[in-house]
C-alpha cells in the first residue's frame, strides 16, 4: 500500500497503459480519479478497482474540453483540496502518411489532444499539486520525439513539443515539492500500436500492466527525480 492515502488522477484511463496505471494505482491504496471518454470502459475499471478493494471516481470527460478540465480542477479543490500525482496519459495517434497530405482537423486534434489537453491540465491541477506534500506529474511520451522517421509528422512533432513544455514545467517546480517527469514506455500492447502496426503480433511487445511498477515508482513521494525524460526499459 505504497500509496494509501493518496489522491492519483489518471486521463485515457479507460484501457490501455491508463487503465493498468489506475489500477495499479488503485492497488497500491490511492484513490484513483479516472478520466476518459468512454464511460463503458470507466466502469468496467471501476468494477475491477473495486474487485480488487480499491476505490475510485470516475470522470467522463474529454480532455480537449477546456473549461471541463478547469471545472474537474475546482471539483477535485472542493472535495478533496489537493492532487498527489497526475498521470497525463491520454494520447491521439492521428494520420501516418506524407506530411503534406495530413487533414488539418486531424492535425489539430492530436495537437490539441497530446499537447493542449495536457498543458490545461496543468494550467488546472497546478496549485493542487502544490498543495500536497509531494505531489507527482508523470506524462506519457514517446520515441518517436527523440527521431525523426518519415509519415509520423503530426505524432513525433507533438510529442517532441510535450517533452519541451513537461521539461519547462519540471524547470519551474524544481524549487517546490512537486516534481515533474516523462514516461516512454516504448512499444506497449494497446489499441494505438495495433493502429500504427497492423500487422504486428501483440505477443512480441510488451502488455500495458508490464509498466506498471515503473509508473508507481514515478508516483511515490519517494521519488526524487525531476524533469527526466524515463524509458520504459530501465525497469
Amino acid at each position: 500500500m505504497r500509496l494509501k492515502g493518496r489522491i492519483a488522477l489518471v486521463t485515457g484511463a479507460s484501457r490501455g497503459l491508463g487503465a493498468a496505471a489506475a489500477l495499479a494505482y488503485a492497488n497500491e491504496g490511492a484513490h484513483v480519479i479516472a478520466v476518459a471518454r468512454t464511460v463503458g470502459g470507466l466502469e468496467a475499471l471501476d468494477d475491477r478497482i473495486k474487485q480488487a478493494g480499491g476505490s475510485a471516481t470516475l470522470v467522463p470527460l474529454d480532455v480537449t474540453d477546456g473549461p471541463g478540465v478547469d471545472r474537474l480542477g475546482a471539483a477535485l479543490h472542493e472535495r478533496f483540496g489537493k492532487l498527489d500525482v497526475l498521470l497525463g496519459n491520454a494520447g491521439l495517434l492521428g494520420t501516418l502518411s506524407p506530411i503534406g497530405h495530413i487533414d488539418p482537423a486531424i492535425f489539430e486534434k492530436v495537437m490539441a489532444v497530446n499537447v493542449t489537453a495536457n498543458w490545461r491540465l496543468i494550467r488546472s491541477l497546478d496549485p493542487l499539486l502544490r498543495a500536497s506534500d509531494a505531489g507527482r506529474a508523470i506524462f506519457v511520451t514517446s520515441g518517436i520525439s527523440r527521431r525523426v522517421v518519415p509519415y509520423w509528422s503530426a505524432y513525433a512533432a507533438s510529442k517532441a513539443a510535450l517533452d519541451m513544455m513537461v521539461g519547462t514545467y519540471a524547470a519551474e517546480s524544481a524549487h517546490t515539492t512537486v516534481r515533474v517527469n516523462l514516461y516512454n514506455p516504448g512499444p506497449t500492447r494497446t489499441a494505438m500500436r495495433k493502429e500504427a502496426f497492423p500487422g504486428e503480433n501483440p505477443e512480441s511487445v510488451s502488455a500495458p500492466e508490464a509498466h506498471a511498477e515503473a509508473l508507481i515508482q514515478l508516483a511515490l513521494p519517494s521519488c526524487t527525480m525531476n524533469g527526466e525524460w524515463v524509458a520504459g526499459d530501465r525497469h
